[in-house]
């Protein structure tokens, strides 16, 4: 992620993308340069036009989220505290959790 960073700041102050400026940039940030890596970033980009590829990025063309059911609300009440609501009772793998089976986190430490 420091190398795209490293390229992103060259662009942005107008610098050159080279191996040379990558591998100062990441210098200054302290970051080990491994300099297979700054060889395959700047022939990864050698032929992007970085501004184009920005934009796209940052474009607001993102389709809205499925109606999967398995989304929460979140809304204020009068006094400013959020309410959750969620919607469905399973885990991260979309199995139905147990709520009397889950350990609490105090558990952990017994």
């Amino acid at each position: 992620m420091e190398y795209a960073y490293a390229a992103l700041l060259l662009h942005e102050s107008g610098e050159e993308l080279n191996e040379e400026n990558i591998s100062r940039v990441l210098d200054s940030a302290r970051v080990p340069v491994e300099e297979s890596r700054v060889k395959a970033l700047v022939a990864a980009l050698e032929d992007v036009n970085i501004d184009e590829a920005i934009s796209a990025a940052s474009s607001s063309d993102v389709a809205p989220p499925a109606d999967g059911g398995d989304e929460e609300e979140i809304t204020a009440d009068e006094g400013g505290e959020l309410d959750i609501d969620e919607d469905d009772s399973s885990d991260e793998d979309g199995e139905d959790v147990d709520e009397d089976d889950e350990e609490s986190l105090g558990d952990l430490f017994n």
